[in-house]
This record gives structure tokens, C-alpha cells and sequence, in this order.
């Protein structure tokens, strides 16, 4: 072979990145097999290449029958196949010796040089072949090492060819990969020269040619949409925790912040929602719903049903189920459109989500009670407006660490007004007494006597509130006790 064939070998495996002893043995392994087709061929050769004057020369291999038969025995052994017909095992019908083994008993083989005549026309025929195969072989061993590493990555790509099966993106000069019909979201058309953004979500080895998989559908698409377009998420100073996404109508992403002063929620939306409309620009009007994310998770809940307003969470942590009360008119932007912000709610906090209107919820627990309540962990205080405490009550405790929560204990109510009330009362009571005391001291006749209208009007009800005696009963004395307590208080008024 001249030695233009192989400067021209050289050149291609520097061009392409391969290494040039690869290509030379290739064309070693090719010319072998060329040279068996021949009649009269031997059978056990091997074929040398000279690598600095592209010589080559056939060398057959003079094998010794005892050990050609030991040899043989071992690739039967090795070579076992399973029939497809009757599922046993049986032997290769023509076994081959593995060349690597004759190295092996290279002591015991002789050798002789049986290169043909025309040799060398054939070894030009083999050559193109070849080197092309073997270029294109390790072209998609390259290519299958490049990206069997990205998987989850995002990707730009050029609609070459779209049918009802899949589309053909162009992610390079000869890398392609499949966008299938599994992947694609309902509604969107790809076409031809389009520029696409996705992500890569498989890459498997073939014999075409590796197999890369993107998807516009996957979860991960918004993830790394966010990460491009958001400097705060790719320097990790906002994490986006969850993604709740039905492809093509809603997705709900929550985030967090590691940062003190970053507000994670404002970075993703950015400046007059610059940052996000980039995102759902790209995803053709998705609409996309960005919710804080709170270890709390009732409150957790409550912000993932957005844009619905939350009156109260119930939270079961054994059963991982939210029960949430909403008003009457909130009920159906809630549970939204078949469903689906109850759904994208479930799905981004983990959380099996019960909604319930207040009309309706009043009348369960009027009529069933809802004793879940004194099981689930929560704070039993009922606080002014009327909702009960979201905080975690203490262990061995039915209230939270405020000590205005924990002043409940002392009072058979759970409600906050109930203590209040009785705290102004007794201040009341305090004042009144100190009061009098004063008046005692400075020798005023009338202290005493109002010290006792104090204590009757206090211990007695008054005449207009008491309940009349039932019939066929005895009359009760409060009725002349009251009548003589308004008389007193109306002297002390005169």
C-alpha cells in the first residue's frame, strides 16, 4: 500500500479525533477478512501492517492438530448458545478460535509468509471502506460519550423533520436528536428551521448511531428555563424546591431562598415580570403560578391553592392529608378547572388536599364534630377573628409557646376573647376593691355598705334575665334578692 493511503489515514484521525493506531488496526482486521475469501486461503492467518512504510504481509499460522483440537474445545465451551426453538443450550455450528489465544501458544505455532500476489490491489479496495466505517463507528462512540453525561440538560435545537411520529431536532452539524409524540406537548407545532429549547432525556447506544431522547414535557424544562433566565437560581442563592406541571395549561414551582434578603419569589418574577414572561414565552402561554415554599405545612398548602384565598388548613401528619377551608365564593377558583390547581397543589407539596367551603365544613362539624383536630398537632387556641392558631403545640401540650396560648389552660375555653375578658374583669374587680379600701381608711361612712351593694350586684343577676320558675315548681328567692339589689343600687345612685 503507498504511503499516501497513509498520511491520508493520519490526516483523518486527527481530523476527526481518532486515534490512528485504531484506524490501523481496523484495516488489518479488514484486510484478514478479504484475504479469507480467496481460494486456496489458509486458514488461521493474520495480517501485518508496517506503520512507517504501509507494507503489508499475510502470515499464515501452522498449528499443531492437538492443539488446535484443545483450542477448540475451549471456544465450544465458551461459546454455548441457547437454541431459540427448544430454549436448551447448544454448540456454535463453525466455533472460531479467538485470535488473542494463538499469542498465547506463540512457542508452539510456526509461521510463514503466504501474502498473495495482488495483495496490494486488494488491500486499496479494503481501504476506503474501511477507514469511512470505522471514521463513522467512532464518531458515534464519541458522540454517545458526549452526551450520555447530559441527561436533564437543556438543549437549543433546529426542527429538521416533523411527522406523526416524532420530530427531528438538529442539535449540531451530524448530531440529531428525537423529539417523540410522548414528549411533545399537546398543541404546539414544530416547524421546519424552528429554533426549540428542551431537555435531554435519554441516550442510549445503538447500532445507527447513539439515541437522544429531549422532551418538552418533562418538569426539569421549567427548572432549567428558570436557571437561565434568573441569576439568583443559577448561583444557588434561590432553589426551586418542587414543579407541579400539566404540559401546555399550568405549572406551579415552589422556591426557596438560602439567603438573607434575597425574596425568591420576586427574583423569578424580576423586574415587572421580565423573568418569567421569558419563561412562559418559551413554553408557548403556559401559565405558571410561583409559590414560596414554608416548612410549615399548612401554610405551605394554603399558598399552593393560589390564587384562592385560605381561610383555614387542617393538617393530618399521620394521614399527610390537608383539609382546607375556603369561603363559599373561593370554592371553585380553588378547585379550579377540572380540577387542576387542587391537582398541581397535591402534586407540589406532597400533600393529599381536601377542599371544603365554610357553609359546608359548619355543617359537618355541627353535625359529626371533626375530632381530627386533637389529633393533629396544632395549636387549639381560636384566636380573635375567629381561626385557630396555625402554630405546632408543644409537646404534652394542647397549645403553642405564647404564653397568652398557654394562659388558656387555666380557662375551660379555648378561645383567646374568653381570656381577655376575664382578665379586664378581674382588673375590674382589683380597682373596685382598692377603691373602697381607700374610701375605708379615710373614715367615709358609706364604704362598707358599698362594698356589700358591689358584692350583690356582682354575685345576683339581674331581675330582667332570670328565668321563670317552671311550672308546678316552688318560686326561688332571687327574684325579691334582685328587686332589693336594683333598690339599693338605685339609693346609691340617688
Amino acid at each position: 500500500m503507498s504511503r499516501e493511503i497513509l498520511e491520508a489515514m493520519h490526516a483523518l484521525a486527527r481530523e476527526k479525533g481518532i486515534e490512528p493506531e485504531r484506524l490501523m488496526i481496523a484495516l488489518e482486521d479488514a484486510l484478514l477478512s478479504a484475504y479469507k475469501k480467496q481460494p486456496g486461503s489458509a486458514k488461521y492467518a493474520r495480517v501485518e501492517m508496517d506503520r512507517e512504510t504501509a507494507d503489508f504481509r499475510v502470515i499464515e499460522l501452522i498449528i499443531p492438530e492437538r492443539l488446535e483440537a484443545h483450542l477448540i474445545v475451549e471456544t465450544i465451551d465458551e461459546g454455548m448458545v441457547i437454541d431459540p426453538e427448544t430454549g436448551e443450550m447448544r454448540e456454535p455450528e463453525e466455533p472460531e478460535i479467538d485470535p488473542k489465544k494463538f499469542a498465547e501458544y506463540r512457542d508452539q505455532i510456526d509461521e510463514r509468509d503466504v501474502t498473495p500476489d495482488d495483495f496490494g490491489r486488494i488491500a486499496a479496495q479494503t481501504a476506503k471502506q474501511v477507514i469511512l466505517q470505522r471514521i463513522r463507528e467512532a464518531e458515534r462512540d464519541m458522540m454517545y460519550e458526549e452526551y450520555r453525561d447530559r441527561v436533564g440538560e437543556l438543549i437549543t435545537g433546529i426542527v429538521q423533520q416533523s411527522d406523526s411520529r416524532y420530530t427531528l431536532v438538529q442539535l449540531r452539524e451530524r448530531v440529531e436528536a428525537l423529539l417523540p409524540k410522548s414528549e411533545q406537548v399537546e398543541g404546539e407545532r414544530y416547524d421546519h428551521s424552528q429554533r426549540i429549547k428542551a431537555v435531554i432525556k435519554e441516550v442510549s447506544p445503538s447500532t445507527k448511531g447513539p439515541a437522544i431522547i429531549v422532551s418538552r414535557r418533562d418538569p426539569e424544562l421549567i427548572k432549567k428555563l428558570f436557571e437561565l433566565e434568573v441569576p439568583e437560581i443559577a448561583d444557588g442563592l434561590v432553589e426551586i424546591a418542587n414543579v407541579a406541571r400539566e404540559p401546555g395549561y399550568r405549572s406551579k414551582i415552589a422556591v426557596i431562598s438560602h439567603t438573607d434578603g434575597v425574596d425568591p419569589v420576586g427574583a423569578c418574577v424580576g423586574p415587572r415580570g421580565s423573568r418569567v414572561r421569558m419563561v412562559v414565552s418559551e413554553l408557548r402561554g403556559e401559565k405558571i403560578d410561583i409559590i414560596p415554599f414554608n416548612d410549615e405545612p399548612a401554610r405551605f398548602v394554603a399558598k399552593a391553592l393560589s390564587p384562592a384565598r385560605v381561610r383555614e388548613v387542617l393538617v393530618d401528619d399521620e394521614a399527610k392529608q390537608a383539609t382546607v377551608i375556603v369561603p363559599d365564593d373561593q370554592l371553585s377558583l380553588a378547585i379550579g378547572r377540572e380540577g387542576q390547581n387542587a391537582r398541581l397543589a397535591a402534586r407540589l407539596t406532597g400533600w393529599r388536599v381536601d377542599i371544603r367551603s365554610e357553609t359546608e365544613f359548619a355543617a359537618e362539624e355541627a353535625e359529626h364534630g371533626y375530632e381530627e383536630e386533637e389529633v393533629q398537632g396544632r395549636c387549639a387556641a381560636i384566636l380573635s377573628n375567629g381561626r385557630r392558631c396555625p402554630n405546632a403545640s408543644l409537646p404534652s401540650s394542647r397549645y403553642c409557646g405564647l404564653e397568652v396560648h398557654q394562659a388558656l389552660a387555666s380557662i375551660a375555653s379555648d378561645n383567646i376573647v374568653d381570656l381577655t375578658a376575664g382578665t379586664e374583669q378581674a382588673s375590674d374587680a382589683t380597682a373596685d376593691g382598692e377603691d373602697v379600701a381607700d374610701r375605708a381608711r379615710d373614715g367615709e361612712p358609706d364604704a362598707v355598705p358599698e362594698v356589700e351593694a358591689l358584692s350583690e350586684r356582682e354575685a345576683t343577676p339581674p331581675a330582667q334575665d332570670a328565668e321563670p320558675a317552671a311550672e308546678g315548681e316552688t318560686a326561688a328567692e332571687p327574684a325579691p334578692v334582685a328587686q332589693d339589689a336594683g333598690g339599693t343600687a338605685e339609693e346609691q345612685t340617688t
